[in-house]
């Protein structure tokens, strides 16, 4: 089950509403066991469902955080990481739990979406080599 109270200590606008317990046994638990958390990360509701150990998480859903700066995006990507999470590629990471995200800093969507077509390519280039985003980096690759 995930831990919602991480996500809503880490990230703003985030919260936990409503636990729900199992009231009675059921094959794969007991009463007491949460079934189902309400909670909200950076603004989306979110139900977190207990299926049991075997349902994972995959990429299929991930959350996308847009961060303002370099200092934001290494406090958050940090905060994923270090607490037990796995580094990934072009901003992307996981949490401890399994959960997917993209740290994605807002300086990177403008610079992909360059109208000169050359510079959006050169950042892009830039970001398919790195695991957290570095704004200067991407920056310098727009600027050529």
């Amino acid at each position: 089950m995930l831990p919602p109270g991480f996500y809503a200590g880490t990230f703003p606008d985030s919260a936990v509403g409503t636990v729900h317990r199992a009231p009675g046994d059921y094959p794969s638990g007991q009463e007491g066991d949460v079934l189902m958390v309400e909670f909200t990360v950076i603004g989306i509701p979110c139900p977190g469902l207990n299926g049991g150990p075997m349902f994972r998480h995959s990429e299929a859903f991930s959350f996308q955080v847009a961060t303002d700066d370099q200092a934001e995006t290494d406090w958050l990507w940090n905060a994923i990481v270090s607490n037990g999470g796995q580094e990934s590629v072009c901003g992307w990471c996981r949490d401890p739990w399994g959960l997917s995200w993209q740290i994605t800093p807002r300086a990177l969507t403008a610079a992909i979406a360059d109208p000169d077509r050359a510079a959006a390519r050169r950042a892009f280039e830039a970001m398919m080599q790195m695991g957290k985003i570095d704004i200067a980096a991407i920056e310098a690759a727009r600027r050529g």
